[in-house]
């Protein structure tokens, strides 16, 4: 049995960094090393601890119940370590290495890029990398340390911090209302041409309210985007109605480019949420940029 004094610690971070990857080419590229490096480094822990911390097949790896439980235990330590480290540098208010989020295109452009620029000018030395999309981003295996989600969080079991909340509002472009007419109650969306964004678990069934009149609408698509993007384009090009955010269709409004349809009809309210990757402990840098990014949204109200 090998003495805990006599335990080579250096398997850790690869461990770690190859279960946030999910293969060993990810993995060996965000080290900077080879895959047989990698390999070589998780077979000798696996040696050491006779336990298999990883089911592997061709193009992934999977955590066995052995490596879910090392790897929950020693993720916060390891990323302590590295906070504790970071913080020795002779301006300890200074963040260094990588800060990766993510968010909706929409929000991403219209609320959150403006915030990155000026938390990366007070930190020069860390690394900010903002990704955009409406694909909901797997935080683990893609090493996301802050996901920025607008809508309803179905996995009750994510940390998440609730930020701000959003309106909905149905939306066209004034040539596709000259042509097809102004929808005077939400039954008619029905009979109208129909813009779907893919990637809600249910684009084409909305529920309206008025009052005490709740009315369930199931819409037939012409077309359909995969992006907030496309999707406003399809619509201020005439495609057809659909529903955006506040935040993405008040400058379109403004614009004249979309026109707000059923305005005394109200759609659930959403909410706008940080998202943590799980573990229990929150990296310095993400505790700061939220901290940060707090301030500014109170700024911006």
């Amino acid at each position: 049995m090998t003495c805990a004094n006599e335990f080579d610690l250096n398997g850790l971070p690869i461990f770690t960094a190859l279960v946030e990857a999910g293969s060993f080419t990810a993995a060996a590229e965000r080290l900077g090393c080879t895959k047989t490096r990698v390999s070589l480094q998780i077979r000798q822990l696996e040696a050491r601890l006779g336990v298999t911390l990883f089911h592997r097949t061709t193009r992934r790896v999977q955590l066995t119940q052995a490596g879910e439980m090392l790897y929950h235990q020693c993720q916060p330590l390891l990323q302590g370590l590295q906070d504790a480290l970071a913080s020795t540098v002779s301006d300890e208010h200074q963040l260094h290495g990588e800060l990766r989020l993510t968010a909706p295109e929409n929000y991403a452009a219209g609320v959150l890029s403006e915030a990155v620029v000026a938390f990366s000018r007070l930190h020069p030395a860390l690394s900010i990398e903002l990704r955009s999309g409406d694909r909901v981003s797997d935080m683990v295996q893609e090493g996301i340390d802050l996901a920025f989600r607008l809508g309803w969080l179905k996995d009750s079991t994510q940390r998440a911090r609730r930020l701000g909340t959003f309106q909905q509002y149905v939306v066209a472009a004034p040539d596709y209302l000259t042509r097809y007419g102004i929808p005077a109650h939400p039954s008619a969306l029905a009979e109208h041409k129909w813009i779907a964004f893919t990637p809600l678990n249910a684009p084409l069934t909305w529920t309206f309210q008025h009052i005490e009149e709740r009315v369930a609408v199931q819409m037939h698509a012409s077309l359909a985007a995969s992006s907030t993007a496309g999707l406003v384009a399809l619509m201020v090009t005439g495609g057809g109605l659909s529903v955006l955010p506040d935040i993405t269709a008040e400058p379109e409004i403004a614009a004249g480019r979309l026109v707000r349809v059923l305005e005394e009809w109200s759609l659930p309210e959403g909410g706008v949420y940080a998202v943590y990757p799980p573990g229990r402990h929150v990296p310095a840098k993400v505790r700061a940029f939220m901290a940060f990014f707090e301030v500014f949204l109170g700024r911006q109200r």
